[in-house]
């Protein structure tokens, strides 16, 4: 193979090899930076975090919750390495000290300018062939929802002051705003 069509292909070694404070992605082996994220991703987040925790504490759930920073190991191996905003992982067997091994159940991303490209585009691909079973993309510019359910295969998007329903979930709302 001629060594200019080589790229260089990167595992979580080289993720956890980073300096301290510096955040990045590996989606098929290749690295992806990510900026701080503002004020207003993390009140997302938060609040997206607290209702959902919130809710499955209400019904005795087994499932449980992680913002960002936390580690998924997509595809359970050392070339995709994500890093959620949200997580809900249902399957205890997926958790360990280092993060979950496999596809969350739910996937939340609230859009930045930086990650706008990542969000809908390369992890919409590889959270749908990785067996998440539902993906939101929070776009705070737009003031826009899209949710994936790549269960029913269907996608619909809502407005940051409808109530959207949560597909793991029959008897779970949320609203933006």
């Amino acid at each position: 193979m001629d060594a200019a069509l080589k790229e260089l292909s990167y595992t979580t070694e080289d993720i956890f090899a980073l300096p301290d404070g510096e955040r990045a992605e590996l989606i098929d082996g290749q690295i992806y930076y990510m900026a701080t994220p503002n004020r207003i991703h993390q009140q997302i987040v938060r609040k997206f975090t607290q209702r959902i925790s919130n809710y499955i504490d209400s019904k005795g759930g087994d499932c449980e919750v992680y913002p960002a920073p936390f580690a998924v190991f997509l595809n359970c191996d050392n070339k995709n390495y994500v890093e959620p905003d949200v997580s809900v992982i249902c399957d205890p067997g997926k958790l360990t000290d280092k993060g979950c091994n496999g596809a969350p159940d739910w996937v939340i991303e609230v859009v930045s300018g930086s990650s706008r490209n990542m969000d809908y585009l390369r992890k919409l691909v590889k959270y749908q062939t990785s067996g998440v079973r539902e993906y939101w993309i929070v776009d705070p510019d737009k003031n826009v929802v899209t949710v994936y359910n790549y269960e029913h295969e269907t996608m619909e998007q809502y407005s940051f002051d409808d109530v959207i329903p949560a597909g793991i979930y029959e008897d779970f709302t949320l609203t933006v705003n």
